[in-house]
């Protein structure tokens, strides 16, 4: 990794682009040069449907969603175009959980939203979620619940505006796991 934190220029990597080389906590937030971070997921892993579903389960339930966002944004970017839709509205379902999780409740809510409405009606989303076992009803009913809890309704009345535990409000990806 070139670049330092001395202000000498931003993190880049051997190919020159932009990467953070900062520790972050458990929500991805950055953390102090020096300081003691979550081991972040590693980069461009290409995981069979399975293993990606198992690995982001697997994060989600020990509270770290933006972790599962990037497993989710791995499978996206490996994966068939026709399932591009799937990959992308579930890591959206995971950095929304993460930005309610960080306090962002607002902009966690719009994620949630997003993502909920990309899996209701993205062109492979059904057919690959039904391929995979994944729970795409439940997972959709669980982030427009959480979104009007945590943020607001849609109209801007009244509703949440609470912090989540990411942990706690983990969704369950698939329908055999419950």
């Amino acid at each position: 990794m070139n670049g330092t934190a001395s202000g000498r220029g931003r993190d880049r990597d051997e190919e020159g682009r932009a990467r953070s080389a900062r520790p972050r906590d458990g929500l991805g937030r950055p953390l102090p040069y020096g300081a003691e971070g979550v081991p972040r997921q590693p980069e461009g892993v290409v995981r069979t449907p399975d293993e990606t579903l198992r690995e982001a389960q697997r994060l989600l339930d020990a509270g770290l969603p933006f972790h599962a966002h990037e497993v989710f944004e791995d499978a996206w970017k490996s994966g068939p175009e026709s399932e591009r839709d799937l990959w992308q509205g579930l890591a959206q379902l995971a950095v929304g959980l993460t930005h309610a999780a960080r306090g962002n409740t607002a902009g966690g809510a719009r994620l949630l939203r997003r993502g909920a409405d990309r899996l209701a009606s993205g062109p492979g989303s059904g057919k690959g979620a039904a391929a995979y076992g994944i729970d795409a009803g439940g997972l959709v009913a669980w982030a427009r619940e959480l979104a009007d809890r945590a943020g607001g309704d849609r109209t801007g009345g009244a509703g949440g505006s609470a912090v989540v535990d990411a942990a706690i409000e983990a969704p369950t990806l698939r329908r055999d796991r419950v």
